[in-house]
């Protein structure tokens, strides 16, 4: 391989992977018309078309898929040998690209990661938030944070939070209004606070679970969003009904700001874990891990 090539094929694999030469520009370091010259020169000594170039978007060919196929792998063992040269000199280094929802970039990342990158000067991250869940390997992740019943069984998972539940609640001034709901069912008659996820498009259903039945409720409201914070603070006002991770209002349910209800039915679910695919885990990626284990009961 001449000088220069594997350079050239990195940065391919950076516009496939991102579809757009503007984002591929910015993770290289490159101007986009730098990339766009290399991507023709590549081209043009390998005979074959790798990129489908529109005034819009951009996409691999048959051929740049498969191309990239065959990269994927071999760009990560590259990029593992690199990173491991850090347990020479003792110091993690490196890039770490982090696939996480905005829950745990606020209860898990927000406290912790700060400490970490004062710890850790040689170690860079770029966190990405998103409510959908994302192939590590296909996205360039190295790894995610996520509730751990979403974690796939071949990924290794190691726990960075307490064991969660989600409760019910309400204002006073709402229940003066409306009857408190004895069971699931009941919801059916009360103003809902609704969450839309942006990977499926539907509503996050409300789960309960009682003597070992489990019960999902989608209840009709005034406000359905996408953002926590939005949907907590309608709550707070007394517009409707919210389903919120208790951790979040505890101190407001101890001092009767909030009412909760239904709590029989709220059980609790595995916390967030940080997840990746190999064994083989580069230093960076191994600290950031180490720091954000969960160790509490």
């Amino acid at each position: 391989m001449r000088r220069g090539e594997l350079d050239d094929l990195a940065a391919f694999a950076a516009v496939a992977r991102t579809r757009s030469f503007t984002r591929a520009s910015a993770e290289l370091g490159l101007s986009p018309s730098a990339l766009s010259h290399a991507m023709r020169s590549l081209e043009t000594r390998l005979g074959v078309r790798l990129l489908a170039r529109t005034t819009r978007s951009v996409a691999p060919t048959a051929a740049g898929q498969r191309l990239l196929q065959s990269l994927d792998p071999a760009l990560a063992q590259v990029a593992l040998g690199l990173s491991a040269l850090a347990d020479w000199r003792g110091v993690p280094s490196g890039t770490i690209r982090l696939t996480t929802f905005g829950y745990a970039a606020r209860t898990i990342l927000s406290p912790r990661l700060p400490a970490f990158l004062l710890e850790h000067p040689d170690v860079s991250v770029e966190v990405i938030v998103d409510d959908r869940l994302v192939d590590l390997v296909a996205n360039g992740f190295d790894a995610g944070i996520r509730l751990g019943e979403t974690v796939e069984r071949d990924m290794i998972a190691v726990p960075v939070g307490p064991t969660l539940r989600t409760v019910v609640v309400g204002t006073p001034s709402y229940f003066d209004r409306h009857p408190r709901p004895e069971t699931p069912g009941d919801l059916e008659q009360h103003r809902c606070v609704n969450y839309r996820m942006i990977g499926g498009g539907g509503l996050l259903p409300w789960e309960f679970e009682r003597d070992r039945r489990d019960i999902k409720i989608r209840s009709d409201g005034q406000l359905i969003v996408n953002d926590e914070s939005l949907a907590a603070a309608t709550v707070r006002a007394g517009v409707g009904l919210g389903y919120i991770m208790e951790h979040d209002v505890a101190e407001e349910i101890a001092d009767g700001r909030l009412v909760q209800v239904l709590a029989d039915w709220c059980p609790t679910f595995p916390g967030c874990h940080i997840y990746y695919p190999s064994r083989q885990v580069p230093p960076a990626l191994r600290a950031l891990v180490d720091s954000l284990r969960w160790v509490g009961t």
